[in-house]
């Protein structure tokens, strides 16, 4: 055959063959990432089922965040290459509730809410895959109780601060308020019984927190006393009330335009800080509720990020929380197109 036919026909290949998206799960970089990312979490959980930050420091937020990102992967308590590792964090999660109070966690920890919301999150997930009865009935027990902690917790104005309402003399904030909106919403998804007031007062705190007019119309501050701005709890504040079931009110609108400028990869106003991870751990499930045009064009870029900086030991190593918290939000961030959370899911 002629050198230049041959080189055509080349071409011809190269042209037809579609190009992989970062975005597909079938994109064997996404895979092998995914799967350094969930062997490293399994070999750094503790023989009692957690796992834990820098300085052993949040071990009930981070065995929830780990637990949740296995749990991505499509493994149970009970099936799936991860079930051993899932059944453990379970089993300790229910350990940490206090069947007097309903928290999940340790009472003296000075940001136990954070904890309890991401539990209420992975435990519910879990709850609606359990097969073992004995474990499904103490799931529902836990989580109950948990729910109720977190009504009992909540401030007058609203909000949640980083311990509960009488612990923090009222003391409240945009980001702890918006794990246990997630945390309620996952649980009543599951069927556990959830106050809808509860959630109302929530959303009713974020959109307190939300600047009217300016230019940071759209941003959610700190708390509802102020703080200015915050791309990452505004990104999160979004995330929360889309898990709400509310999609199309002119507050998330106007706080989708923020996002645009202040989030979105590539925008003029985006700035790298600390708080990159939790961003986007956020934001990347309101990117794939909206739709595959929008995730695909967003993941392009982020999941291109997140797979540049993963280690040869399958973690990432960026923050000051320690591996365990980004290589679980990474993770979760590069299987939510996996669709097997409630949470997570269109």
């Amino acid at each position: 055959m002629p050198q230049i036919l041959l080189l055509a026909i080349l071409l011809l290949i190269l042209v037809a063959t579609p190009k992989t998206s970062q975005a597909d799960p079938n994109n064997p970089k996404v895979r092998a990432a995914i799967k350094k990312a969930l062997d490293y979490l399994e070999r750094t959980q503790l023989r009692q089922g957690y796992w834990e930050a820098n300085n052993g420091q949040y071990k009930v937020a981070m065995t929830a965040l780990a637990g949740n990102a296995l749990a991505c992967e499509g493994s149970t308590t009970t099936q799936g290459k991860y079930s051993e590792q899932i059944k453990r964090a379970v089993d300790f999660l229910t350990q940490m509730s206090d069947p007097n109070t309903g928290l999940i966690g340790y009472s003296k920890d000075y940001h136990y809410m954070y904890g309890h919301g991401f539990s209420m999150l992975f435990l519910s997930q879990v709850y609606g895959e359990e097969e073992n009865e004995e474990r499904r009935k103490k799931l529902k027990e836990v989580l109950t109780l948990a729910v109720k902690f977190c009504g009992n917790a909540q401030t007058k104005a609203g909000g949640w601060g980083y311990v509960s309402d009488k612990d923090g003399n009222g003391f409240d904030e945009g980001s702890t308020c918006i794990t246990q909106v997630q945390g309620l919403r996952a649980c009543r998804n599951a069927g556990i019984p959830v106050p809808r007031e509860i959630i109302e007062k929530g959303k009713k705190y974020i959109r307190g927190c939300m600047i009217k007019d300016g230019p940071s119309k759209g941003g959610v501050q700190y708390s509802i006393r102020g703080g200015g701005a915050r791309p990452a709890i505004t990104a999160a504040g979004l995330a929360a009330m889309f898990n709400a079931g509310d999609y199309d009110s002119k507050v998330t609108k106007i706080m989708l335009e923020y996002c645009e400028k202040n989030v979105w990869p590539g925008s003029a106003r985006v700035r790298h800080f600390g708080h990159w991870h939790y961003m986007h751990y956020y934001y990347a499930q309101v990117m794939y509720r909206l739709g595959e045009k929008k995730w695909k064009k967003y993941f392009d870029d982020i999941g291109l990020q997140i797979i540049r900086k993963q280690s040869s030991t399958g973690a990432w190593n960026e923050g000051h929380i320690g591996p365990v918290y980004t290589t679980a939000i990474n993770a979760t961030i590069l299987q939510l197109e996996n669709n097997f959370l409630p949470i997570y899911q269109r």
